[in-house]
């Protein structure tokens, strides 16, 4: 299964499922539990989400044979689907937290829709189940092709991540739309300074890390589909953490975990093949302005005391004005502050 590495901010939503390795923080009230999506830290723990229940509907999982000779996972077993593909049916690779709210959404936009779940083991498929996704391995052939995919599943699970999305592109049809969450962490600029959709990336060879999205994405535009590059952070963890040795100056992008869903189900429904969209509410904040902004909104029970370093590379200011623009989208959540209650 796809782990989408996410920071929890507060929210007054009192119907909450947990996730499967997301457990909650001494650090918000307890009547706090709304989410944030902050794209891929994998240098950084995971932090606590609760992920609101989608769907009291169960869904039937896919069934797996050990005869078959048709996919395989990472323990041997060998699997096939019997499922009938329809025109709105969804395939979601790697349905973890973002995952989800997509399939929420798209459900919301296609109700007699059928969606699917890849996942490399079954460990969370009862949880997919109750949410109403069909829950099926990697290495399945559904007997047919989806028209819409989108992969959400992170490089860390992966030894060869492009090898995953191609085989994940494999599932698609060709029509709909093929949609790759990838990071913002490509674009070339350590410096606070200012980034869009169409900023210079870092080149390939010059980071490991950059080199293993940038490659995914190739794979993802040659075969005709979509990349929506989203933002990451985490404060929560500083948080928890007291004193933290990072700079504070340094620039972070957010958006909120529904905004990003909303986000990537339109650009599935505008089906504008080869591009490459960006995610983040165009609020970019210093690392001790989100501490503080946390700190105001007296939402928090602990108390952050500082970062400690002045030296190290400095973040970018994102703007998706383009994305917003060509898409017709406009997030629920326009800012941190705003969503916190607090003005700056």
């Amino acid at each position: 299964m796809g782990f989408i590495s996410c920071i929890s901010y507060p929210t007054t939503n009192s119907k909450i499922l947990s996730t499967h390795h997301f457990s909650k923080q001494s650090t918000s009230p307890s009547s706090f539990s709304l989410k944030f999506a902050l794209r891929r830290e994998e240098d950084k723990p995971k932090s606590s989400f609760f992920l609101p229940s989608t769907s009291s509907k169960m869904a039937t999982p896919i069934q797996a044979s050990s005869s078959s000779t048709i996919g395989e996972t990472s323990d041997g077993l060998k699997v096939q689907s019997h499922v009938s593909i329809g025109a709105n049916d969804l395939l979601i690779v790697g349905p973890g937290v973002l995952g989800r709210l997509v399939a929420e959404q798209w459900r919301q936009e296609h109700p007699e829709c059928q969606i699917v779940g890849q996942t490399v083991t079954t460990n969370h498929h009862d949880e997919l189940e109750k949410l109403g996704i069909k829950p099926s391995l990697k290495g399945t052939e559904y007997g047919g092709k989806f028209s819409y995919v989108i992969f959400c599943a992170p490089p860390s699970q992966s030894a060869d991540y492009a090898g995953e999305v191609r085989n994940a592109a494999s599932n698609w049809n060709g029509e709909g739309s093929f949609l790759f969450t990838s990071s913002s962490a490509p674009y070339d600029c350590f410096d606070n300074g200012e980034c869009n959709e169409d900023s210079p990336v870092v080149p390939l060879g010059k980071s490991p890390r950059t080199d293993v999205l940038l490659k995914a994405e190739k794979v993802v535009l040659e075969c005709g589909g979509t990349v929506l590059r989203l933002t990451r952070g985490a404060h929560t963890y500083w948080l928890s953490k007291g004193t933290v040795d990072a700079r504070p100056d340094h620039i972070l992008n957010l958006i909120h975990y529904e905004d990003a869903a909303s986000l990537a189900v339109a650009i599935m429904k505008k089906k504008p093949g080869g591009r490459i969209f960006l995610g983040c509410d165009n609020h970019p904040l210093s690392r001790q302005e989100v501490m503080d902004l946390m700190d105001q909104s007296g939402k928090y029970d602990k108390k952050f005391e500082g970062f400690t370093s002045t030296s190290g590379p400095l973040g970018k200011k994102l703007n998706n004005s383009k994305t917003r623009a060509e898409i017709g989208w406009e997030p629920k959540y326009p800012s941190f502050a705003q969503f916190l209650g607090v003005s700056m």
